[in-house]
């Protein structure tokens, strides 16, 4: 979770019923019509009647960048568009999907968003992007859902027109700490941004669950290119008791690497401690490179949202990867955001095979997904149903629906698994002390 620090979102809570928040939509798709196209006669994200056999949609994430760069995201979802309409498309209708690279800038997202009402997308599927607040005002105001976003900032679990396929940082972090709360002293090391400070209670959360005090929270900047005194100043943390073995957790997405650089130097002038983290901050790619079984994430405990990646339950996936996108490196199957990707291209195929020969739009969809449209994954997540008010609603998150998490360990160099099936952090989160 990244993104330098700005005003907290206002987004609505979730908790307008479907017939009020289509009353709003109606009248922020005309202000929106009217700011983009000078009498236009087409309501953003339609596709017209059974007739019109193109469906388009928006896949955004950022590229070449000095922070968090996901590529294979988009890379995947035009990937899978070419998948789907080799086979007959969806309901016979090709798949059209526009991409954007949102540069981990606020002005560049909210131009992603207003190229997606402009060009009729009917959704944004699969997405990654830090600056919710500029992006979801112009699809809220168009009614575009955003499906299976990557679960980075807090309006993704509050927007009525938000469906994640994953529960996030919270739920990441409310399961690792659950698994951590046997370690001495624990650091955890984070972004000084406004999405960094939603970490801390999270991981606390679950450290309290299994009677831990609590952790030390330490913040560093998000895109150093080097952390030696964050690397030294978590292992005197961890390591100031003897009696006592700590743990340090990295959670600093793409720059987890250059602390780990860092980090292995550094601790070879203290004693021993353990590391664990989230996964998207490392992956089997960062194992391998930063030295396989002989490096610093070796034992380490790692939580995941999906199973891994050997799992027979991605082999839809990889059978994408292997026909449409072999040979492009941007594409990593053991990426979590091309994991999720394929789970949110997931959601909406479904979605639209609801709606059998019926108009495709922005609205139908919404209406189909949250008329109660149980979505089944093969496994990889849940079955997915969206309501207004669900579980996790008193603690801030009414649109999270799946609070599974697995837990991973790296041995000998590989990340597998270390626990048969799911850890569900419902009850993790709902005791968790989060403020928003």
């Amino acid at each position: 979770m990244t993104g330098r620090r700005r005003t907290r979102s206002t987004f609505l809570p979730g908790l307008l019923s479907r017939h009020a928040r289509k009353g709003l939509v109606t009248a922020g798709t005309a202000a929106v019509c009217a700011s983009l196209l000078a009498g236009c006669g087409v309501v953003p994200g339609t596709t017209g009647g059974a007739g019109d056999d193109t469906i388009t949609v928006m896949t955004w994430a950022p590229q070449d960048t000095e922070a968090t760069n996901k590529p294979g995201m988009p890379a995947f979802a035009q990937a899978y568009a070419r998948w789907v309409n080799a086979r007959g498309g969806i309901n016979g209708r090709k798949l059209n999907v526009l991409t954007c690279n949102d540069h981990n800038d606020s002005v560049a997202a909210a131009k992603c968003a207003r190229r997606a009402v402009k060009e009729s997308a009917v959704a944004v599927v699969g997405s990654y992007s830090q600056y919710a607040d500029s992006f979801f005002p112009s699809l809220e105001g168009a009614g575009i859902p955003y499906i299976g976003g990557y679960g980075i900032t807090n309006a993704e679990f509050t927007s009525p027109l938000s469906y994640p396929v994953n529960g996030g940082q919270p739920t990441l972090l409310a399961g690792l700490g659950r698994e951590l709360a046997d370690c001495g002293p624990v650091a955890l090391v984070r972004p000084d941004t406004i999405a960094g400070d939603q970490l801390p209670p999270l991981l606390d959360s679950g450290l309290k669950t299994g009677g831990h005090k609590g952790l030390r929270d330490q913040r560093a900047p998000e895109d150093a290119t080097e952390y030696d005194g964050q690397a030294a100043q978590a292992l005197r943390t961890t390591t100031a008791d003897p009696e006592e073995r700590g743990c340090v957790v990295p959670a600093l997405g793409d720059r987890n690497g250059t602390f780990m650089d860092s980090f292995r130097r550094a601790r070879e002038d203290y004693p021993d401690v353990r590391t664990a983290t989230v996964l998207g901050s490392v992956d089997q790619t960062v194992i391998d490179a930063t030295g396989g079984a002989s490096g610093p994430y070796e034992g380490s405990y790692i939580t995941g949202w999906y199973p891994v990646v050997t799992d027979a339950r991605w082999d839809g996936m990889k059978r994408v990867i292997r026909e449409e996108a072999f040979g492009d490196n941007r594409v990593d199957p053991a990426d979590a955001g091309v994991q999720t990707t394929y789970i949110a291209y997931t959601v909406f195929r479904k979605a639209v095979e609801s709606l059998g020969g019926g108009q495709v739009s922005a609205d139908t969809l919404s209406e189909a997904l949250d008329d109660g449209l149980k979505i089944d994954t093969g496994g990889l997540t849940p079955t997915l149903r969206w309501q207004f008010q669900d579980e996790l609603a008193g603690v801030g998150f009414p649109r999270l629906v799946n609070a599974n998490v697995t837990l991973q360990v790296v041995r000998e160099g590989r990340l597998v698994s270390a626990r048969k099936g799911f850890v569900d952090t419902t009850r993790t989160l709902q005791d968790a002390d989060v403020t928003y």
